[in-house]
């Protein structure tokens, strides 16, 4: 390297985003994503024993899918190759390749090849690269914001493991605000800036689960504001609020804060209160609420507080939380609108969710055994036992039922689903009233 690309490089370094000057370079400074780097976990083995496999990376922006790329980058003694694929065609995979084949054969290693949003390549491109996955010359490393299982090749998906990486906590988030405030070197440090807890917590909260968004927005705000009388830059709430582009629902001294709201929601759609429902699911997205944190409290709401009472509300709820995915704002807000319309003017029973909740005090409290006849038949020397000996058919018999024993003797006659008279879960009660008078 001459002196000019140094110095290419320097500046670039220095004018670069805070979210990329802050990127982690070892597994010890990621934040967030436990679940799968965590000590002893198969990601973190497979990194710092430098034996890594064929991965792709799936979750939102900002959860850290390049960052991981990176780290893998800094600690591998492969070769490493990047392609973003919204911009690379079938030359750049072509000399990526020839770069691997002349790596594996002066040196004996191979090359890991990181593809950012793999899911733009399409059919032809990704078979592309498939014999030189299976036979050992590139080692892929995908990150995608997409479903790789609707977007990847399968065959590419057999020879990976699929890690999925969840939205940051909002804590994960806090602490890369304060890393990035006061963090000299590579941070906002030297600008003096006074980060306010209640910014910093509006914007670790805003953002989702994105760190990257709510880094982008503490710069800008240090950037645009001018330095107080005493000398520091102060980002209040009103000044990370303009930066991120979210609005602040002002919350007075009652309590009507943000937990407060999603409780309010949830209540009205549990209170079949569609009005009241729809208006919070509005405050929740005017203040900027994360569209699939509002999706997933509308499918629990279906499962927990309408259940077999109306078995489609979960349909709708499930099938909403697929469409916001895809849809995104502002035309989420109306699939949004349908399902918590639906689920709130539904008849509710909380029956099914009780349900296991009843058996789960069973099995906790009572050791049981299942009934033989119940017991696996088809293993080698299980009719010797008695296994499945006695086993009635229940389609053999009329109305496809038959009168046995299903539950263990030591709780024998316990009930624990106990459908309600509201809406189709009536039907299920009439039908198995039916069947247990034998009728």
């Amino acid at each position: 390297m001459d002196l000019f690309d140094y110095m290419k490089e320097q500046t670039l370094e220095n004018e670069s985003p805070l979210a990329s000057r802050l990127r982690p370079t070892t597994l010890e400074e990621v934040v967030g994503q436990e679940h799968i780097i965590g000590k002893g976990k198969l990601l973190y083995r497979a990194i710092k024993a430098d034996k890594l496999g064929s991965v792709l990376f799936y979750g939102p922006p900002g959860t850290g899918k390049t960052t991981l790329a990176k780290v893998i980058a800094n600690t591998t003694s492969a070769q490493f190759q990047q392609l973003n694929a919204t911009v690379a065609g079938k030359k750049d995979m072509e000399e990526v390749v020839k770069k691997a084949q002349d790596y594996l054969g002066m040196y004996g290693k191979k090359t890991i090849l990181f593809i950012d949003e793999i899911h733009r390549f399409n059919k032809g491109q990704q078979d592309y690269l498939l014999p030189f996955v299976e036979d050992g010359t590139l080692i892929l490393i995908g990150a995608t914001t997409e479903n790789p299982y609707f977007e990847v090749n399968s065959a590419l998906i057999s020879r990976s493991i699929v890690f999925e990486l969840k939205p940051l906590e909002r804590e994960d988030i806090s602490r890369l605000l304060i890393r990035a405030a006061t963090d000299v070197e590579k941070g906002m440090g030297s600008y003096d800036v006074e980060l306010t807890d209640e910014a910093r917590e509006f914007l670790a909260d805003i953002a989702g689960g994105d760190a990257r968004a709510a880094l982008n927005a503490l710069e800008l705000a240090v950037l645009t504001t001018e330095k107080a009388a005493d000398g520091k830059i102060h980002v209040t709430l009103d000044v990370a609020s303009e930066c991120i582009q979210k609005r602040v629902v002002r919350y007075d001294k009652t309590g009507d804060n943000h937990y407060d709201t999603v409780s309010a929601f949830i209540k009205s759609m549990r209170g079949s209160d569609p009005d009241a429902a729809v208006y919070y699911l509005a405050k929740m997205l005017y203040a900027g609420e994360d569209i699939k944190f509002i999706a997933r409290r509308i499918m629990i709401c279906a499962s927990e507080d309408v259940g077999n009472a109306d078995p489609q509300a979960l349909v709708v709820a499930v099938a909403a939380s697929q469409a916001v995915e895809r849809l995104g704002m502002p035309e989420a807000q109306i699939t949004l609108s349908q399902a918590v319309t639906y689920v709130a003017s539904a008849p509710k029973s909380n029956a099914a969710c009780m349900a296991v909740f009843n058996a789960a005090e069973s099995v906790k409290s009572v050791r049981t055994t299942v009934p033989p006849h119940l017991q696996d038949s088809h293993y080698k020397g299980a009719a010797k036992l008695g296994h499945g000996m006695g086993y009635k058919y229940a389609h053999d018999y009329p109305n496809h039922y038959v009168e046995q024993q299903y539950l263990p003797t030591e709780i024998l006659g316990s009930r624990f689903y106990e459908p309600t008279e509201n809406g189709y879960e009536k039907n299920i009660r009439d039908h198995l009233d039916r069947i247990r008078r034998g009728r």
